[in-house]
């Protein structure tokens, strides 16, 4: 059986604008301590799904994680645009504690 990578790679290579299969993998590859491979996940998911909060937030994390705080805050800055675009308001508040302490 192949393991949850594998799996997340083959549902993107079927369907490459699955948003839930991208987060996924992005997910996966930070659990994995892969954060330049979840960082560039975390971009290929916002490319396609621009108002997906949850993947600023984590693909913020991931920069942190790799010291690039710069990028960090930015990408969390885009993050706090789409969550009021799309009115998601609990995003906000998260993303916007994620920059304040940084």
């Amino acid at each position: 059986m192949p393991d949850r990578l594998d799996k997340l790679q083959q549902m993107l290579a079927l369907d490459p604008k699955n948003q839930l299969a991208s987060y996924g993998l992005a997910q996966e590859l930070a659990n994995l301590g892969r954060m330049d491979e979840a960082a560039a996940q975390f971009e290929r998911l916002l490319s396609d799904h621009p108002n997906y909060c949850y993947g600023y937030f984590h693909g913020g994390r991931a920069l942190e994680k790799l010291g690039r705080i710069d990028d960090a805050r930015a990408l969390y800055r885009r993050g706090l645009e789409a969550a009021a675009r799309v009115g998601d308001q609990h995003a906000q508040s998260e993303i916007q504690q994620a920059l304040e302490a940084i």
